[in-house]
Parts: structure tokens; C-alpha cells; sequence
């Protein structure tokens, strides 16, 4: 006999909706550096009971249910190809803790018998769960940068929001936030200040929790608030199914024309991004977690060498399970931040070069560690002065940016982690030069190693093929001589090898052919010409989007190849869950 919506428990049935897709579930505290991923052994509708299975090797698991109780995040992928991101976080759930082997734990939870949460302050936390939507817009420096997210749950008192990962470089806790916009289905809108409490990384796939706190709400404010907090407690309700005096959405959350476009244009993103290969999953694996490290870093300061040591570590597994489709998958980084994009692709290209010359080299996890790390002093620098890396900078915040090494170094100090010579090598002087022409110390010749000089040939070359500060991505070709003409900037022998090794064509480099047809080269042959591409736009139809992949013997179908082309200049973008 089927149990009844109104007998079963609330939080429950959310979890249970959500377990019939592809799930992550994800134990967190804020005290410890790491969540750990847990299991959905049992969960009893009726009773609210859920039992958690998980492994944790280290002495201080008690740690995670401390503050009063067990807290998590599930995430789930929804829709035919599991790319519908959607979410349910609970925090303090009653837990007790059993240990059934070395390493294994049982977890039994006691699930809240209500969706509504009170907080602390007395107020009702409202979950956007079962597909409820909401979009929030930080203006995080007045008139500079705004940031954009997903209402996660509302209350009289603050919000929590989801933000992509990338955005969170410019968010800190206790940070004070001048302008907070909620823009609900209908249209309905909703401003006012706030103050970033808490901000950590949620889920696995590139994104961050925040929590916010409103403030300065006037009286006119307070009581449209509580409106819209009211509407979204009806509108849970009615989708849990816990008041069947309730027949029908509530009309704030029916979406209106503006938000139905913008919720196609994110299916069509979703449908793009359904595609990818397992490998070009791996590497932006890679550069999202190189992001959560970031957080840690800034928010809890505290060197997080796990995450960082694993995300080398992968560069070289994934290079030695498939070289070819891993110097492809690089290519999908492209809107990836530039300062993250940049690391993993020159940290990947210097995985593959060093492998090349000897796969025994005992440097090349220290050097692909200092290489990921290298940049990350750019996003420490973010705020009113450097309110964004991505626009076109003034000379002054060139200054200011210029001054990336030694901030990281200075924050690695704070923390207390100190880098194996190695590492520290390349950190420091991965942007020097032959001539002395470099930065920060303006070295040169023979005080620069074998490995820099390889790291700088890569970075060169990666930088000029990228676009930035309003300068446009050159080719292949044209890097190479540009980097060949800088007289003795660089190293003309490492050039010749990093030409012989990718070519004038490279692995992962979008093509353009003589019919129209843009294409990423997925393999070249013993020529460097490309053997095997996917062929991804038909310029006649510019709004239309392909996806074949054909080899040599069928390109005339698409006529000649003309050269390597920007992808930024044909709007060809990767697309986030």
C-alpha cells in the first residue's frame, strides 16, 4: 500500500525525489577542511529515518557532527542526459555515529519532520527544493562587478545562494555587500543590502554556497520580505505535498516570458555541456577543485596539499591513460577564469613534455604543484581597486597585478606551508626571462633552470594564444614567431621542441575550413596535419549548433583547411551543469 504524502515525512520525501537520479551526497562541517562523500543506505519514508554509509581513514570523524548535529548536501543531475543540476542541503540533523569496520561508518539520521527550518534568530529557513528557482544579482563593488547565483533558501533574515566557482574569488566572509537583488519567475523583484556570512565549496561541480545576511532593511522592505518569505513557504508546501489545502503553484513562482527564454537558453547550455567525454570532464575536474583549494585558502586559511597534490597527480594519470584526448580536453578550459584555465593548461602541457623527455623525472609532480599554484596570487588581489581580472585593465591595475608572486608567497607564509624547492622554483619564477626582461626579479640566463625555461616557453606561448587586456589570441604559427623573434627572451631550442612536439595545428586548436565549418582537432598524423576533427558550427548557419566527428578521408566534405581560428571570435563556448 502506497504511503501518503501527507503521512510521509517532508525531508524525507525531498531526499527521496532526489535519489532517483544521479546523486552525490556530501557530509561537510565548518571546522573541517574536507567534506566526505556518504552513501543513501536506507531511508524510511515514514519514520524521517536516513542511514548514511561512508569511508574516513583519519582519527577525528566525531568532528563532523559537532555544533549539535550531522549537516550535508545532496546533489542531484537530473533530465535524459544527468546534467539538471538540483539541490537539498540540511543542517544539524540528529545523528549518532557507529563505526562498523577500520575505516567504515554508519550514520543514523533523524530527518527534521518539517521542509522549514528555524534558525538561531527565531526565523523560518524556506528550502527552494523540487525544482523552485530563484535568481539573486550581488553588486559586489558598487558600479564595478555583479555577480550572479541561484536562491538556495530564503528567510526574514538572509539567504543561502549558489554562485559558480569562479565568482567566489571576489566574495569574502564578513564582507559587506551593497546591493543584493532576488528576481523571482514571475518577474517580481526584491533589493537590498547584505553582509556574506559564511561561503563554502557545493556540490561537485563547480560551485559555491553562501550564506547572507540582509541588512538596513527598512520597514516597507521588511514587509515585502516577508511576502516573498511567506509565498515561498506556500510554494514548498504545495510541492512536498504538506498541505493538501494547497491545489496550485503560487503565482510568484509561475514563470513569466522572461524567465521561460532564460530557462531555455540554460537547457540549451546543459544539452552542450551533456556531451562531453569522460576525459574532458577529468580535466575541468581538475580546475574546479583547483578553485575550492582557493576558497580554503582564503576563507579558512589553511593549505589544502590534498586537493592540490591530487590535482597534479591527475594531470599525470590522465596524460599517461590518453595523451591525445587529454591535450583535447584541454581545450574545453576556455571559459574557465583565465587565471585557472592558464595553470591547468600550461601545468597539463608540462606534464606531457616532461613525460616525453623522461617519465621517470622525479621533478615533475613539484613542478606541475607549482605550476597549478603559480597564478594564484591574481585572485587574491580581487577587490575595489582590482574589482575583476577579466576586463581590460588600467596601467595601474597592471601594477597591482604584477605583484601576484609575492602575494601567494606571502600568504603560503601565513598559512605556514612551505613549497619543496621544486615548487618553489617554479612559483617564483615562472614568469622570468632569458634577458632579464621577466618578472619578479628580472633573472636571467644561467640563473634560470632547464625546468623554467620550459615552464616559460609554455607560458608564453599559452598567453599569446589566449586574447586579454583588449590584445586578440594569435595562431599557433604567429605565437611561435613572435616568441622566436624575442630575441634571447627565450629558449630557441625548448621552442623548437615544443614545435615538433604540437605543431602548427595542435591537438585541441579550433579549425577553419574552406565550406564554413569550424572544427576542434582531435588527432594530427605523423605530419602534424590534423587527421581527426569534430566539426561543431556550419558558419552559414551561425544560430544552429553540430556535433560529427569525421577523419581525413571525409574533410572534403567541408573543403579546406584554411587555418586555426579563435573561439572566442565565433562565440564557440564550453557550458556548466
Amino acid at each position: 500500500m502506497a504511503v501518503s504524502p501527507l503521512s510521509k515525512n517532508p525531508s524525507a520525501n525531498v531526499i527521496r525525489s532526489l535519489l532517483q537520479h544521479t546523486h552525490e551526497l556530501s557530509v561537510y562541517a565548518k571546522d573541517m577542511a574536507y567534506p566526505l562523500k556518504a552513501e543513501v543506505a536506507d531511508l524510511d519514508l515514514t519514520a524521517g529515518r536516513m542511514v548514511l554509509e561512508l569511508e574516513y581513514a583519519g582519527p577525528d570523524i566525531e568532528q563532523y557532527l559537532g555544533g549539535g548535529g550531522l549537516s550535508f548536501d545532496l546533489e542531484a543531475l537530473k533530465g535524459s542526459q544527468a546534467i539538471e543540476h538540483e539541490t537539498y542541503s540540511l543542517s544539524n540533523v540528529a545523528a549518532k555515529l557507529l563505526k562498523t569496520d577500520s575505516t567504515l561508518y554508519r550514520l543514523e539520521c533523524q530527518l527534521p519532520e518539517s521542509v522549514f527550518v528555524k534558525e538561531n534568530r527565531g526565523v523560518v529557513r524556506i528550502p527552494f527544493i523540487l525544482g523552485m528557482q530563484a535568481r539573486i544579482n550581488l553588486e559586489v563593488y558598487r558600479h564595478k562587478l555583479s555577480v550572479p547565483g541561484k536562491l538556495r533558501n530564503l528567510s526574514a533574515g538572509g539567504c543561502m545562494f549558489e554562485i559558480d566557482l569562479a565568482d567566489s574569488v571576489a566574495i569574502g566572509v564578513d564582507q559587506n555587500i551593497p546591493g543584493v537583488t532576488l528576481k523571482f519567475p514571475n518577474g517580481d523583484s526584491f533589493f537590498a543590502e547584505g553582509k556574506v556570512r559564511h561561503i563554502r565549496p557545493f556540490g561537485q561541480h563547480g560551485y559555491a554556497a553562501v550564506g547572507l545576511q540582509f541588512t538596513n532593511l527598512s520597514t516597507s522592505q521588511t514587509e515585502v520580505l516577508l511576502r516573498y518569505v511567506n509565498d515561498s513557504e506556500r510554494e514548498a508546501a504545495f510541492r512536498t505535498g504538506s498541505n493538501d489545502k494547497l491545489t496550485d503553484h503560487v503565482p510568484l513562482f509561475i514563470p513569466g516570458a522572461k524567465e521561460k527564454k532564460i530557462q531555455q537558453r540554460e537547457a540549451q547550455e546543459r544539452d552542450k555541456r551533456g556531451r562531453q567525454s569522460p576525459m574532458e570532464r577529468g580535466v575541468l575536474e581538475v580546475a574546479h577543485q583547483l578553485q575550492v583549494g582557493l576558497m580554503y585558502m582564503k576563507t579558512r586559511n589553511l593549505f589544502p596539499d590534498e586537493i592540490f597534490y591530487d590535482c597534479a597527480d591527475t594531470l599525470r594519470y590522465l596524460v599517461e591513460q590518453d595523451r591525445k584526448a587529454f591535450l583535447y580536453a584541454l581545450a574545453f578550459l576556455r571559459d574557465e577564469p583565465d587565471w585557472v584555465r592558464h595553470a591547468v593548461q600550461v601545468a597539463g602541457q608540462l606534464v606531457d613534455l616532461m613525460m616525453i623527455r623522461d617519465p621517470h623525472d622525479p621533478q615533475v609532480r613539484e613542478a606541475v604543484l607549482g605550476t597549478l599554484l603559480h597564478t594564484m596570487g591574481k585572485p587574491m588581489l580581487i577587490s575595489a581597486e582590482l574589482p575583476s581580472l577579466k576586463a581590460n585593465m588600467k596601467p595601474e591595475q597592471k601594477v597591482i597585478l604584477k605583484s601576484h608572486v609575492a602575494v601567494l608567497l606571502d600568504k603560503l607564509r601565513e598559512i605556514g606551508w612551505e613549497p619543496s624547492a621544486t615548487c618553489r622554483d617554479v612559483i617564483e619564477q615562472a614568469n622570468e626571462r632569458l634577458d632579464g626582461s621577466g618578472y619578479p626579479a628580472g633573472k636571467h640566463g644561467k640563473q634560470l633552470s632547464e625546468l623554467i625555461r620550459l615552464v616559460s616557453v609554455i607560458k608564453a606561448i599559452n598567453k599569446l594564444q589566449h586574447g586579454r587586456n583588449g590584445v586578440p589570441p594569435h595562431s599557433p604559427l604567429d605565437a611561435y614567431r613572435r616568441i622566436h623573434a624575442a630575441n634571447t627572451a627565450y629558449d630557441k631550442t625548448v621552442l623548437v621542441e615544443y614545435i615538433q612536439v604540437y605543431g602548427l595545428y595542435p591537438i585541441g586548436s579550433l579549425a577553419k575550413f574552406s565550406g564554413g565549418f569550424l572544427a576542434w582537432i582531435m588527432d594530427t598524423d605523423g605530419k602534424g596535419t590534423p587527421s581527426k576533427i569534430h566539426v561543431v558550427k556550419n558558419l552559414r548557419f551561425p544560430d544552429t549548433n553540430n556535433s560529427s566527428v569525421i577523419t581525413k578521408s571525409d574533410f572534403s566534405q567541408i573543403g579546406k583547411l584554411e587555418g586555426i581560428v579563435s573561439p572566442s571570435v565565433y562565440g564557440v563556448k564550453v557550458s556548466k551543469v
